[in-house]
């Protein structure tokens, strides 16, 4: 009788001290140590500019942009197959949303190619056959 009762408080106390941690939704904790951050402080602020040029594949393209606070400007280009630089230049200021103006450098060329020409498919050839052939299968 006292192993049942030793084994029914052991099963007791190893239930109550295995309380797994419980999650709930709520808004965070205040920690005392986190930092205070006003809105000038945390504006964003940078500049980049990037481009690449390889001749051998004929590959221009390039980005810049500006940002501080609110007000963003910028610019991107790209090189065309049909040789056309195209430049798109941006702007966002506050709430005002992306404003873009796309324009065009250069005129679009398409040269004549093999690969552009119309495919026609080969004709098959009839002839009679060589009179040598006919003799040796007699």
């Amino acid at each position: 009788m006292n192993t049942k009762i030793v084994l029914l408080l052991a099963f007791v106390v190893l239930a109550v001290a295995d309380k797994r941690p419980s999650f709930s939704y709520g808004p965070p904790q205040e920690s005392s140590d986190s930092e205070e951050f006003s809105a000038e402080s945390s504006e964003a602020k940078y500049d980049f500019n990037w481009s690449v040029k390889d001749d051998d594949s004929d590959n221009d393209f390039g980005h810049q942009e500006s940002r501080d606070g609110d007000n963003t400007k910028g610019s991107y280009y790209v090189q065309l197959p049909d040789g056309r630089l195209q430049k798109v230049t941006y702007y966002v200021d506050g709430d005002s949303g992306y404003v873009a103006e796309v324009t065009y450098e250069g005129e679009a060329q398409y040269p004549e190619s093999e690969e552009s020409r119309e495919y026609s498919p080969p004709r098959p050839r009839y002839s009679a056959p060589d009179s040598d052939e006919s003799n040796e299968s007699k």
